[in-house]
């Protein structure tokens, strides 16, 4: 490789991560995916990971599916949503297409209510789905009658009481500012990805304020707020489609070799390339090692799946495991492979953040900006936490745990580059 092409890369890499560490984004509200969300449609259906067709979908993926069209009433039972999902009639297409994410299976339907997230530096929206809490959930496949009730009370009960609430927040301010919230859970115990403990706190505190002061009716409000301070996942769809703004900021910059997608369908494992366009380089998804809930074990588990693991490729989550203590409490290993693990990070990364700073390690920022020549040349790949889901549709998540993304995908990527390149 020419000394040319090593800086015109070097340049395009510190391009990436300092527009990634420049972006601002905030939450300006929430809409229905059909109004919202660009070239959403009826009879589409968003999801997690790289595209993939109905007869390939794994189990959760697939029970997600089919409660997502019970929700939408397209069917009126299960064995009519198998049909419909397999006539043709339903177009499925990733989330990354559309400016999205969400976690685990993914799946966003037309009426569906949506976050939305404008980075106030580069003009981005990006957008994903409420939160469900966890266990027996949509995303992690689950379809019984109680999670459709939960989904349609999300619609018409806590998507109002926040749409209102947001109202508020816009009269008084652009909006909620994420960043801010990630950098000071991260200084609390968080890392962002399956502890957000604090930083749903965080926004709850930010946003109270102006839920009283919304026009809605006090069995709402309290509901909603209950909903919420019962759920420290409610941060997470927030902060994932931050994260989201903020890798697009990064991408499409021409000799970039920085990650901008690392993502996951619970069949394949699929990461962009800032420099590649939206290529697609694919791997089998890997089966997380975790810590399991009563009852189930590795036998049961889904290979991995869902978006969220956008939060690494920002800068935080699993590779922030330093600054959370704690989360080995869910997801296994030890404090000290926590530690061991945002330590590696900083080998295959391009920065250290400049935002989201570790108090363990002397407040040194995050590992940020995935490089895969790093990857290659050192053999280490990204290791994120991650929800497990059941293997089978309907049942729902049994753990949490680690996962390593596979090397072939980044010898793939490098690859695809040098031919674009002409290396």
């Amino acid at each position: 490789m020419s000394s040319s092409i090593k800086e015109q890369i070097e340049l395009a890499n510190q391009l990436a991560v300092q527009r990634m560490m420049e972006s601002d984004p905030v939450w300006e509200g929430v809409g229905i995916a059909r109004e919202t969300i660009p070239n959403m449609r009826e009879f589409m259906l968003l999801h997690a990971g790289p595209p993939i067709e109905w007869a390939r979908m794994s189990g959760p993926m697939k029970g997600a599916v089919i409660g997502a069209i019970l929700y939408e009433g397209w069917a009126t039972d299960e064995d009519e949503a198998h049909k419909i999902a397999d006539s043709g009639k339903i177009t499925f297409e990733p989330n990354h297409l559309h400016s999205c994410v969400a976690p685990m299976a993914g799946i966003i339907s037309p009426s569906m209510p949506v976050l939305i997230i404008r980075d106030r530096k580069f003009g981005i929206n990006t957008y994903s789905n409420l939160n469900e809490g966890l266990g027996k959930v949509l995303r992690y496949g689950a379809y019984s009658p109680d999670v459709i009730h939960t989904l349609i009370w999300i619609r018409d009960t806590l998507s109002r009481t926040l749409g209102a609430t947001m109202s508020e927040v816009k009269e008084k301010k652009t909006g909620v500012a994420i960043k801010p919230i990630i950098a000071q859970a991260l200084t609390m115990g968080d890392e962002c990805h399956n502890r957000l403990n604090a930083a749903t706190s965080l926004i709850l505190r930010e946003i109270t304020p102006y839920m009283l002061s919304a026009s809605i009716d006090k069995v709402s409000l309290y509901e909603s707020y209950e909903f919420m301070n019962q759920n420290n996942f409610t941060a997470l769809n927030l902060v994932m489609a931050a994260a989201k703004a903020m890798t697009l900021a990064a991408h499409n910059i021409d000799y970039c070799t920085v990650v901008t997608v690392l993502t996951r369908n619970g069949t394949d494992a699929a990461i962009w390339v800032s420099g590649l366009d939206q290529e697609w380089f694919v791997a089998p998804a890997p089966v997380p090692k975790g810590v399991w809930f009563p009852g189930y074990s590795e036998k049961d588990a889904n290979p991995d799946i869902g978006d969220s693991a956008i939060t690494e490729t920002a800068g935080f989550g699993g590779f922030a495991m330093a600054a959370a203590p704690s989360i080995v409490s869910w997801v296994g290993g030890s404090v000290a492979y926590a530690i061991e693990n945002t330590q590696k990070m900083y080998e295959i990364t391009q920065t250290r953040n400049s935002n989201f700073l570790i108090p363990f390690l002397d407040s040194q920022g995050t590992p940020t900006g995935i490089d895969v020549r790093k990857i290659v040349r050192t053999g280490i790949t990204p290791t994120i936490n991650t929800g497990i889901a059941h293997k089978n549709p309907g049942v729902g998540q049994i753990g949490a745990g680690l996962v390593a993304f596979p090397l072939e995908l980044f010898k793939a990527a490098l690859k695809g580059y040098a031919q674009r390149y002409g290396i």
